[in-house]
């Protein structure tokens, strides 16, 4: 467990915005000396707050693609068949983001694929390999109305902890 301070949200608030911000420009923001800020980093780091850094890459400029959310349910609830189902999603690239949920379905999934004909051979395969997925419903994305990183400068300090 760690706690997060005002100025750890400050500067995981910054990084979610300017990734490639120099440690001497983020030590300022954060109003910290490079050395002090360096070790507030590395500890985010080490402890697993900070999971990675990477960039956003348009899609776009590979050529058209489409994104389509499933919502899945699954043949049983055991947990054998829910780590065969998780694995198996793991392995599709295609698949860039999967969530389990509660409520009567088990699964949301965001696709982004080529065309709808891709999603659907893609979605054939799935169920050639048997990995329990009982029924599935499609929804074709027409618009990416709001996409953000999480809200971390909303959080309060001392209140949330990883």
């Amino acid at each position: 467990m760690i706690k997060l301070d005002e100025r750890d949200l400050k500067l995981l608030s910054v990084l979610q915005a300017e990734g490639r911000i120099t440690k001497n420009d983020l030590a300022k923001r954060i109003n910290l000396s490079s050395t002090a800020c360096w070790e507030r980093l590395k500890r985010l780091e080490t402890h697993g707050v900070i999971e990675g850094y990477g960039a956003r890459v348009s899609a776009s400029v590979f050529g058209p693609r489409t994104t389509i959310i499933m919502q899945a349910e699954l043949d049983s609830h055991r947990s054998p068949d829910f780590i065969r189902f998780e694995k198996t999603i793991e392995q599709i690239s295609e698949i860039v983001e999967c969530w389990a949920v509660g409520g009567g379905v088990d699964y949301f999934l965001k696709f982004v694929c080529r065309d709808i004909d891709s999603y659907q051979r893609l979605v054939d395969r799935m169920l050639d390999r048997n990995i329990g997925l009982k029924r599935y419903y499609t929804f074709i994305v027409t618009k990416t109305v709001k996409s953000t990183a999480s809200p971390l400068a909303s959080l309060e300090p001392g209140q949330h902890s990883n």
